[in-house]
Order: C-alpha cells, then sequence, then structure tokens
C-alpha cells in the first residue's frame, strides 16, 4: 500500500526552445529583463506538469478535526490536488453510502468489521488496505462533573450507581464498550456470550446492573455531550474525543484486554479513478513529519507494525 508513486514532470526541453527563440537577435540588456520574468513563470510550469484532481474521502467520524488538519496541510505543497467535502460518518454509515452508490476515493473506518464488511462487498481494494491508526477507549465526565476528581474502572460502573451513555450498534466504540462491559456483568451478547471476542452488538443490558441506565447515541460526538450536558454520569468514548470534542474530562481508561484492538483500517475504493493520487496522499499522510504531528496533536497513533 506504501508505495512511492511517480510524479509527472513536465517536458523543459520544448519550453526551453521557445525562450531561445524568443531572445534570439536580442540585446544583452533584454535578455536581463527577462530573467525575472522567467524566474516568476517556474512555480506555475511545475503546478502545470500535474494534471488536476480531486479526490473523495469517506472516513470515521472521529477523524474529523484531525483528517481536515491533515488535508489543508496537504493542499499547500500540492495545489493542482483538492478534496472534495470528505463525509465523516459512523463506519456502518459509510459502508451504507457506499452500498446506496456513493463514489469515494478512500475509505478510513473506525472498525476492522466494518473494513470487512466493505471488502466482502467489493466496495474497496483488498490489497491496499492496511491498519492506519489505533486508539483507546477511555470513561469521561464532564469537565464541571461532580465526579471529575474521581478515578473509574469498570468495576464502578458494574455497582449500578452511574447512568451512562454508549454509542449505539452502528458506532465501534459503542461495540468496544459493550464488550468491555460484558466482561463485568453490565452486558449480555445476543448469543449469551461475554468477553472482549463478542460483536458488542444486539445484545442487551436487561437484566445486568446497567438495566434502563444506558443512554444509547448514534455517534462519538453525541455520546461526549451526554457527559458534558450532565444527561449522563459517564460516557465511553475514545481518547481522541476528548481532543475533538472537548468539555469532558476522561476519569479511566477501559482496559485494553476487555475489547478487540481499536484500528482504523484503510483502503482505496474499488470504483476509485484518481488510485494513484488517492495512494500518494496516503502515503504522505502516513510519513510527512508535519502530518504525523498533526495526527498526534489529535491523539491518533500511527500503526506501526
Amino acid at each position: 500500500m506504501k508505495k512511492r508513486t511517480r510524479i509527472v514532470l513536465a517536458s523543459v526541453l520544448a519550453l526551453s526552445l521557445v525562450g531561445a527563440f524568443a531572445l534570439f537577435g536580442c540585446s544583452n540588456g533584454d535578455q536581463k529583463a527577462e530573467e525575472p520574468q522567467q524566474q516568476q513563470q517556474e512555480p506555475q510550469q511545475q503546478s502545470e506538469g500535474h494534471e488536476a484532481v480531486e479526490l473523495q474521502l469517506f472516513a470515521a467520524n472521529s477523524l474529523s478535526k484531525a483528517m481536515d488538519a491533515v488535508q489543508a496541510l496537504y493542499v499547500q505543497d500540492h495545489d493542482w490536488v483538492t478534496f472534495k467535502d470528505t463525509q465523516y460518518l459512523s463506519s456502518g454509515e459509510l459502508n451504507e453510502q457506499l452500498a446506496g452508490g456513493a463514489y469515494a476515493d478512500v475509505l478510513i473506518s473506525a472498525s476492522k468489521a466494518k473494513m470487512d464488511e466493505a471488502v466482502d462487498a467489493g466496495y474497496v481494494d483488498a490489497a491496499t488496505r492496511f491498519d492506519m491508526f489505533k486508539n483507546d477507549l477511555v470513561m469521561v465526565v464532564g469537565e464541571n462533573s461532580e465526579l471529575a476528581d474521581k478515578d473509574f474502572t469498570l468495576e464502578d460502573i458494574a455497582t449500578g450507581d452511574y447512568t451512562v451513555a454508549v454509542g449505539d450498534d452502528s458506532v465501534p466504540a459503542g461495540n468496544y464498550a459493550n464488550q468491555a462491559l460484558s466482561t463485568v456483568g453490565c452486558y449480555v451478547d445476543a448469543s449469551g456470550k461475554s468477553g472482549s471476542d463478542i460483536s458488542g452488538k444486539e445484545g442487551s443490558y436487561d437484566g445486568t446492573p446497567l438495566e434502563g441506565k444506558v443512554n444509547l447515541q448514534s455517534s462519538v460526538g453525541n455520546v461526549c455531550k451526554q457527559a458534558e450536558s450532565g444527561a449522563v454520569d459517564v460516557a465511553f468514548v475514545y481518547s481522541s474525543d476528548v481532543y475533538r470534542f472537548g468539555g469532558v474530562k476522561v476519569v479511566g481508561k477501559v482496559p485494553a484486554d476487555t475489547h478487540k484492538n481499536i484500528v482504523y483500517p484503510c483502503s482505496i475504493c474499488t470504483d476509485s479513478t484518481n488510485a494513484e493520487a488517492a495512494a500518494e496522499f496516503i502515503e504522505w499522510a502516513t510519513t510527512d513529519p508535519e502530518a504525523l504531528k498533526t495526527w498526534q496533536e489529535w491523539g491518533f497513533e500511527l500503526v506501526t507494525d
């Protein structure tokens, strides 16, 4: 996936011949007068060596602020590239858009399972797939909450003393949270199983300490807002969401061994008409020092293994 792609260069020979004819018979003074104009034209000639490209990215909701910043960096030195309105939705909704015939050059999901579905459905080129980011699941409360000084564990949640906000089945962060909650007896999988390997979907909190105390939301942004506003005591979100939304404070990290690994797979879409340009952008986004710094500032860690 991370291959260096060739950059198309403009032909300088023809330009040199044109310049030679234009200067033929002119005085040295005329030549000097022409030099500044020629120097000013060089950057334009370099840009003209690239065909204009518009890229359409589909990316998980949680990437919105970081991806916008990285795209802005990219176009500064790649002025022949523009980004169409990047679609930031839950991973399930992104797949639904592709299923409905929507066009995209790149898909970045917050769920391995959702990317598996995209591969199986033929939406993306499996050969280009790789794990781009990893993330952590954390428990947060509103910054002004009376609970802001408490250190939370899953066992605290299992007491049933607190109301909780979790993403619904379409939100990968919610799936991971349900996996973790099942390990402390607060979520029952549809199959009756529990533990980090369950899907975290189509289960129930009924008959557990959290029965009637879970507020389901359709996005991690809404989950964060529930905690920020005080509508619930605690919310389960990604660590990057704290940087993205603010207004909340981390009061506990969910142990990594209680849920599946949180990774963001990336693939070039099968129907992309700009596959080479899309690959160049992804390559740059995962290697350029300024891009790497930007991801880190927004709480994302690149997968390096």
